[in-house]
């Protein structure tokens, strides 16, 4: 990995690639999605302040975890310009998406308990899928998979 010397405070497009291991293309586009920022010289080339190197790091964690692009993007604004944000910045940021985070495990893992169930069971079936239909009280009463549509027509 290229290190930058530590009197150089902004960076080219492609140091910013090198050291975060985002493409160009990526930061192009967190860039034009507001996720970080960048100046441009006379020549028109882009230039990143060296904070750019941890809101990379801070977006890409957060997308791995399922953040929405416009949800980082909230958060990014709360930080300061022009500065590195301390641990305690970024500690406060990802403590809001806790509890999101803790809905999505859980969603995730009763969708992996009750797999195994709807596979097992075979009625593909919307209507009283456990995972589709969670709630079917029907269900419950009649026995779930294709029994309805036997009852129905009794062929």
């Amino acid at each position: 990995m290229p290190q930058i010397p530590e009197k150089i405070h902004e960076l080219t497009v492609g140091q910013l690639a090198a050291r975060s291991g985002a493409a160009v293309s990526a930061l192009h586009f967190y860039e034009t999605k507001g996720l970080i920022s960048s100046r441009r010289t006379p020549g028109n080339q882009r230039r990143y302040h060296r904070d750019a190197l941890r809101r990379v790091a801070f977006v890409r964690a957060a997308q791995r975890v399922g953040i929405p692009l416009a949800t980082i993007r909230e958060a990014l604004a709360e930080l300061p310009e022009e500065r590195t944000p301390t641990r305690e910045d970024w500690a406060r940021l990802s403590q809001a998406w806790r509890s999101e985070l803790d809905e999505r495990i859980k969603q995730l893992n009763r969708l992996r308990d009750h797999l195994t169930d709807c596979i097992g069971c075979g009625c593909l079936s919307l209507d009283t899928c456990v995972l589709s239909n969670p709630d079917d009280a029907f269900g419950q009463r009649q026995g779930t998979g294709s029994r309805l549509l036997i009852e129905r027509n009794p062929d």
